[in-house]
């Protein structure tokens, strides 16, 4: 098979399933006396995670595998073209366009392509915070780089065209960013005192001649270089090992949705994986308060507030009310 998935290699997240019984301390029982030894049953065999890729501004096609995180997958994508993982912002899924419905976040269908958006041009924009709200959405790629997916029509940094959905945010006034969660950026945007004038130092992605004069809009084709959804995905943890999953539940989905709505509309911010995390944590719980349990003890360093925690409760819950 050229996309995706080879049935005919091995595999390489290894599992305890593709170990043979003695591997996992088990035993092959015994032959009938006067028959030969019972061979143990053939050790079952994943297969290996084969991913298409280009950068989005133009390049011959690569393959990247063995990757268990977002780093690890950068990584990957620079050692195929000869670059420094730094040098890459962002990946969207089956699209060279800066589309922010696109983006790669915590999953990857098996058959979907990748595509890398890398640094571009800098430039520095002044400022006036003459509202609380800038207007802007941030995200960030997993590996230490926040950037806008989202500006907010009518609002302060709508007003500034030199600003556009993709842009990295470097530094805020001359202060670096890096390293910095998307959760972290967007506090320090909201604490800036009003009617103060501040610097954003931004690194917008490379394009290609044809994406030059792009804004904000996402792209209305969505099936524009599509190659196809698999039916599984790679769910790509920050903690922990990448693990093969079905494609999530209509349920899971829906109630992704609104809580990633809600982290927007509270934070400033957007974050599937989050979401996702939070809509699995809310699973088996039997109330509010069993929830926010279980939020602090995964998501602790977070402090989300109580009035919050019991809207995101609502919000699966009406997703599971709509999805029966």
């Amino acid at each position: 098979m050229e996309n995706g998935v080879s049935q005919k290699q091995t595999a390489h997240l290894a599992s305890a399933e593709a170990q043979g019984p003695k591997q996992r301390g088990e035993t092959v029982p015994a032959a009938p006396e006067g028959q030969p030894p019972a061979l143990p049953p053939p050790a079952r065999v994943q297969p290996r995670l084969v991913f298409h890729t280009q950068l989005a501004h133009g390049s011959p096609t690569g393959k990247i595998e063995g990757f268990t995180n977002v780093k690890e997958l950068y990584a990957r994508i620079a050692e195929v073209f000869g670059i420094s993982p730094t040098e890459i912002l962002f990946c969207t899924l089956n699209t060279y366009k800066v589309d922010m419905q696109k983006l790669l976040g915590g999953q990857i269908g098996l058959e979907d392509f990748i595509f890398a958006h890398v640094r571009g041009e800098t430039k520095e924009v002044e400022i006036t915070k003459t509202e609380d709200a800038l207007g802007l959405t941030i995200t960030d790629n997993g590996a230490g780089y926040a950037f806008i997916k989202r500006i907010k029509e009518g609002s302060i940094i709508d007003q500034l065209q030199t600003v556009c959905v993709g842009d990295n945010i470097e530094a805020i006034n001359d202060q670096t960013i890096v390293g910095c969660r998307h959760y972290d950026v967007a506090k320090m945007l909201r604490e800036l005192p009003k009617s103060q004038t501040f610097t954003l130092r931004l690194v917008q992605p490379k394009r290609a001649f044809d994406m030059i004069g792009q804004r904000s809009k996402a792209s209305k084709c969505p099936s524009e270089g599509k190659i196809a959804s698999g039916r599984e995905t790679l769910r790509l943890r920050s903690k922990g090992i990448a693990t093969v999953e079905d494609v999530p539940s209509e349920f899971e989905e829906e109630a992704s949705k609104r809580v990633d709505d809600l982290l927007e509309s509270y934070m400033g911010i957007r974050d599937v994986e989050l979401a996702s995390t939070m809509v699995e944590t809310a699973i088996g719980k039997l109330n509010p308060e069993e929830f926010a349990r279980g939020l602090d003890s995964m998501l602790g360093e977070l402090a989300f507030p109580d009035e919050f925690v019991v809207e995101v409760w609502g919000a699966i819950h009406e997703a599971k009310s709509i999805c029966k």
